[in-house]
């Protein structure tokens, strides 16, 4: 038998020969993340609302975040079809996302509806010829919102209260029109606040326009929190949990109340992209945020808490987190957000039904200015 005889040199370039062959595995790893897009508001795609699923199937999000529905239509209209592999998207907008084929359609079999509450079995704007395209992940009320060392509960269970003479100068908007004249819509006794004839229509305006020298501002996502816990303002209509939450966390004395004319209901959901190459990775996302531990996640998103139509979510809500799952009214017995939607207490927001929507946008704009 020969002898072998092992220089340094040798030595040394056999270890890095090792090495590498020991580093291929990881870099192959590396090398074979699927990416995923996904068109979304802001929140939906970082880290505490997809890390787990990108571990699980080895992807990676990326995100690109929208304000408001016209601008996500837009940026799906402009775009080739397989941009965006998931679309998050609030339900009022997904039958315009049906009508101008940008999402993909859905079995229902695929997804968990016996856990989830009734009421969102057969969601309105998520079926079109009772095919599914969108499965609801979250959803919140939208009320009044307001600081409690300046306004009681007892106080904000009326519309009224933002007419009274010690909250002239303590009223904010967020400045989107949908919430802020759904809410008023319901103030005027319409019971189906975005479905009013010309005559409604007409009072809206009129209402609205006599509230104006209460207002303060007109605030976006950023100024809404700021101006409620500096207090700055104290009340704002047509906003929820999705902010009072999130001021909750940092110690503010805030919260949401549900007026006895009703609230709105914001409801997000999720689809498949149209043309998406990843539409069965796409799928099973949508299967993950809607199993029992997706949806508790959801509940606690960063970006803002929500309810969710997840019974096991509400149940495990209760166990662990009974504060923040009461504040959402996800909790057992009469007054919940389940009781209130079945009292007929909370509309689902829409488009407006009797005008356009450019009718609403342009009316926001001269009350802005007023």
């Amino acid at each position: 038998m020969a002898k072998t005889t092992f220089t340094r040199r040798a030595l040394l370039r056999t270890s890095a020969l090792a090495a590498g062959a020991l580093a291929m595995p990881s870099i192959t790893r590396a090398q074979s993340v699927t990416e995923m897009t996904m068109l979304a508001w802001y929140g939906q795609a970082e880290p505490d609302a997809v890390a787990e699923f990108e571990e699980l199937h080895n992807v990676k999000i990326t995100p690109k975040y929208y304000v408001g529905g016209e601008q996500m239509l837009a940026l799906l209209a402009q775009s080739p079809a397989g941009t965006y592999d998931l679309i998050h998207a609030d339900a009022e907008y997904v039958q315009q996302l049906v009508r101008a084929n940008f999402v993909e359609k859905l079995d229902a079999e695929d997804f968990p509806f016996d856990d989830f509450f009734p009421e969102f079995h057969h969601f309105p704007g998520h079926w079109h010829n009772n095919d599914l395209y969108a499965v609801i992940s979250r959803f919140g009320f939208l009320g009044i919102s307001h600081n409690l060392d300046a306004v009681s509960v007892k106080e904000a269970m009326s519309y009224d209260m933002l007419w009274d003479a010690k909250n002239k100068d303590k009223v904010g908007h967020f400045d989107w029109h949908l919430p802020n004249l759904g809410v008023l819509s319901l103030r005027d006794g319409n019971g189906e606040p975005y479905d009013i004839g010309s005559d409604a229509w007409a009072k809206l305006q009129d209402t609205t326009l006599s509230l104006k020298p209460q207002v303060r501002g007109f605030y976006d996502y950023g100024g809404v929190l700021s101006s409620l816990k500096s207090g700055e303002v104290t009340v704002m209509p047509g906003i929820g949990e999705w902010i009072t939450g999130v001021l909750r966390r940092d110690g503010a004395n805030v919260t949401t109340t549900i007026p006895e004319q009703g609230g709105i209901q914001f409801t997000e959901s999720f689809s498949v992209g149209r043309g998406s190459r990843k539409a069965e990775l796409a799928r099973k996302f949508i299967q993950h945020v809607s199993s029992p531990e997706g949806q508790y996640n959801l509940a606690n998103l960063n970006v803002f808490p929500a309810i969710i139509p997840s019974k096991s979510g509400w149940d495990r809500m209760i166990a662990e987190k009974p504060d923040d799952a009461r504040h959402l009214g996800m909790f057992q017995g009469d007054g919940n957000a389940i009781d209130l939607i079945r009292k007929g207490r909370i509309h689902i927001r829409q488009l407006p039904l009797q005008q356009d929507l450019a009718d609403w946008n342009d009316f926001w704009s001269a009350y802005k200015s007023a």
